[in-house]
């Protein structure tokens, strides 16, 4: 739990050094600080690289990852950090066989031990484009999962769920049919909690790309082949943007989302529903109307009524008591010839249109599909979305003014604030929107603003109150960086590695407070 705001301190900003052998198409990710050692993972091409950096974001080591399957494609990388090695999940297809496997990187980037199978597909009759598993794990790491999901049977969606401990021993393997008695039905959000069970939501939509008329909450206990569905209670409402977040300090999950009172109709407040796990019971089912002065707090320009239809949920942050805040954030889009409409973001999961995968419609079959939260993209950035508005065209990227809501653990809304930001660019969204450091007595939020065409990074600190303390811009123009704070990685309590661009290549800042 937050506690009082401090005052604003100094920051200290150290650089790597560009790598003149990274290459401007290089994918990148900030792994962690592993044994006192940045982390960070390189992909170019087909040529897959851990670098390592010490505490003054010098370069130390950089180590191929000759591991992996040679001239096979990675369809599909994901990360989980501990204090002194990482483990590094890929996902590959050889022939007919689709395989997910997991290799522990140690601090120096070198992977320690052998490579581990955690689950093969065998039989694929299509080529895959893209991954087939979905990662999670649960908030204390102790438990890791990866679990695939066909769509073959309209009426029954099958679930195979592989669990596994720190260690990646395999605590089960099961297979879960989940009903899909409604047309319209489809799977939303996962997530495990500290003791394995995977959790989801299964909701029903009045039709594609339209609002959320019905909400289940399926969750299926570690050991058990049996899941539990129980119905969420909507009253009546038209939800999108549904999310899930399990408090496994208060044993309860807590499902969110902006609603509107008719369909296609404006954004007219934020529903949740609090769910007891010991019991299976509700806890608590309300809605919050937003006020006029809310908001008009937001709006920027444009109509009061409208105010809250660009925002989506990017945090939800839980607290040790019970309570919870929300924050959202401003995104749309615009290209000549294509106007964003935010139901056309509708219904971005996969599993909700059964032609939507790799060798469907191609009369290959049904297929598997993962689920990637929206957390941590905006609405064109999922691979079912509005990813590109055609070669000969520009998009230009905004991202406005983030709202944050505070309530407390019997859902009343305790406060509201709104940090105000402008931002847009054309043809990448890299720059713009916000990054988090959660110091504990405090929320940073990083973010880049324009000034006389470039960019340069804030921050703003905000109290467990809603206080929000602007600080001065960092100085850092007459080094020629460009941040991407969205893609910041937290690795500290006051401590942050940031991708930059530096004359057209990619580097890093570590950032201390």
């Amino acid at each position: 739990m937050l506690a009082t705001c401090a005052s604003a301190t100094a920051q200290n900003i150290v650089y790597s050094d560009p790598d003149r052998e990274d290459p401007r198409t290089l994918n990148f990710e900030v792994v962690g600080k592993i044994g006192g050692k940045f982390l960070i993972y390189k992909n170019a091409r087909d040529d897959h690289f851990f670098s390592v950096y010490d505490s003054e974001m010098k370069l130390t080591a950089k180590v191929k990852a000759d591991f992996l399957p040679t001239r096979t494609k990675i369809l599909g990388t994901d990360f989980l950090a501990y204090p002194d090695f990482s483990y590094f999940i890929y996902q590959y297809q050889q022939r007919n066989i689709y395989y997910v496997m997991a290799a522990k990187i140690g601090p120096e980037g070198k992977i320690l031990g052998d490579v581990t199978l955690l689950d093969t597909t065998s039989g694929m009759g299509y080529t895959a484009n893209n991954r087939i598993y979905t990662i999670v794990n649960s908030e204390d790491k102790q438990r890791l999962g990866a679990f695939k999901i066909s769509t073959r049977n309209e009426k029954e969606h099958v679930i195979t769920s592989c669990v596994f401990n720190k260690e990646l021993s395999q605590l089960e393997k099961v297979r879960i049919a989940i009903p899909m008695p409604d047309r319209n039905d489809y799977l939303g959000e996962f997530g495990l909690d500290n003791e394995g069970n995977l959790v989801c939501l299964r909701e029903s939509a009045v039709a594609e790309n339209e609002s959320i008329n019905k909400v289940s909450l399926v969750i299926k206990p570690l050991g058990s082949i049996n899941p539990t569905i129980s119905e969420v209670k909507v009253k009546s409402l038209f939800l999108d943007d549904t999310r899930i977040k399990i408090d496994n300090l208060n044993k309860k999950i807590l499902i969110t989302s902006f609603f509107s009172k008719q369909k296609r109709g404006n954004i007219d407040g934020l529903y949740y529903t609090l769910w007891d796990k010991s019991n299976g019971q509700e806890l608590l089912n309300a809605t919050t109307v937003f006020t006029d002065e809310f908001r008009s707090d937001v709006k920027g320009e444009g109509s009061t009524k409208t105010a809250f239809n660009d925002f989506y949920l990017k945090n939800l942050i839980l607290r040790r008591d019970g309570g919870f805040m929300m924050i959202a954030e401003s995104a749309y889009m615009n290209s000549r010839g294509n106007n964003f409409n935010r139901w056309d973001m509708m219904n971005r999961s996969p599993f909700f249109n059964p032609y939507m995968g790799s060798g469907l419609g191609l009369g290959l079959g049904g297929g598997y599909y993962p689920y990637g939260s929206g957390f941590n993209a905006y609405p064109w950035g999922s691979p079912w979305g509005l990813n590109s508005m055609g070669p000969n065209n520009v998009t230009r990227y905004f991202s406005d003014n983030i709202a944050i809501i505070s309530f407390e653990p019997d859902g009343k809304m305790e406060w509201s604030n709104v940090i105000r930001k402008t931002q847009y660019d054309d043809n990448t969204d890299n720059y713009i929107g916000y990054g988090l450091l959660n110091s504990g007595d405090q929320i940073r939020f990083l973010f880049n603003i324009q000034e006389k065409r470039n960019n340069v990074l804030t921050d703003q600190a905000m109290s467990p109150q809603g206080q929000i303390d602007r600080n001065p811009t960092i100085k850092n123009l007459e080094r020629g960086y460009d941040f991407m704070p969205r893609h910041a990685k937290q690795t500290g309590a006051r401590q942050a590695i940031i991708p930059c661009m530096y004359r057209g290549y990619t580097c890093f800042a570590k950032i201390d407070y």
